[in-house]
């Protein structure tokens, strides 16, 4: 039976640079975010997931999220991922969590090669890039 994954996150950019970090078993850099807990909504688990992660509470700036799809290999089998971003701006300072690596402002225009497949395209959507 196929698995479906449903994380939820910010995409937070500032004075031309986005906050990135690095987690879990890949090197690439990332928006903080994470699996959609049950009896949680998709803005709760973004909120929740910028405390965890970058130790911010978030105000939302658009609650029309950009939506993609893709698929993961897991233990169990092709698993359906399902990513949420919304546009937000942080509140308060950035605190990495204690399983973050490391947490990065990186110039939209400077990019690093190793991103996540979904950063330019959700920085595309919200138009910080071309």
């Amino acid at each position: 039976m196929p698995k479906i994954i449903i994380a939820s996150g910010p995409v937070i950019v500032e004075d031309g640079k986005v906050i990135l970090n690095q987690h879990g078993d890949t090197e690439f850099w990332k928006f903080c975010g994470g699996r959609v807990n049950d009896g949680e909504s998709l803005i709760e688990a973004a909120r929740r997931r910028a405390k965890e992660e970058i130790g911010v509470e978030l105000e939302i700036l658009d609650e029309t999220p950009l939506i993609t799809y893709s698929t993961k290999e897991t233990s169990e089998g092709t698993a359906d991922v399902i990513l949420v971003h919304y546009l937000a701006k942080r509140v308060g300072e950035v605190k990495p969590g204690a399983d973050i690596r490391a947490t990065e402002w990186l110039p939209l225009e400077d990019l690093p090669e190793n991103l996540a497949p979904n950063i330019v395209p959700a920085l595309k959507h919200f138009g910080f890039i071309k």
